[in-house]
């Protein structure tokens, strides 16, 4: 039985969850609060470097900032992007207001922009606003080219 590493999006403890059991909702082993939810989880640099390096599933960022206006219309697709793609995929966001230094080392030079890592690395990125379909679709398929 192979077991896939999450990390909760609350406490960043670390889960080893049995792989075929991801669908099944499962719950931080240290908190108890679920390691899956329909909305994409607000983090901070190290948030977001613990959820990259630790993570099994891809984890899928949102560059963003509350005065821009492409990031404010893609926030709900964002977020219905979320919900479908489940345990597929971690999708987190980081506002650069609040982390400009981790934004000026990523190279995020206009937003909205996200970045999908793989196994701690990145594996794409797309400038831009997207709707859902489009969102689940290019992360499904760097989900497939990084495997």
């Amino acid at each position: 039985m192979s077991t896939t590493h999450i990390v909760c999006p609350h406490c960043d403890a670390v889960n080893r969850i049995p792989s075929e059991r991801l669908g099944d909702a499962p719950k931080c082993g240290s908190c108890h609060a679920p390691l899956f939810g329909a909305e994409p989880q607000e983090v901070d640099g190290a948030g977001l470097r613990r959820q990259v390096e630790r993570n099994d599933i891809p984890v899928v960022v949102d560059f963003w900032a509350p005065w821009c206006g492409p990031c404010r219309m893609m926030a709900p697709e964002f977020e219905r992007a979320s919900a479908e793609l489940g345990a597929e995929a971690r999708l987190l966001k980081l506002n650069t207001d609040q982390e400009q230094q981790l934004a000026g080392e990523l190279g995020i030079r206009g937003i909205p922009t996200m970045i999908v890592f793989v196994n701690g690395r990145e594996a794409a990125r797309r400038s831009g606003a997207m709707r859902s379909a489009d969102i689940v679709r290019w992360v499904r398929e760097q989900a497939r080219a990084a495997a």
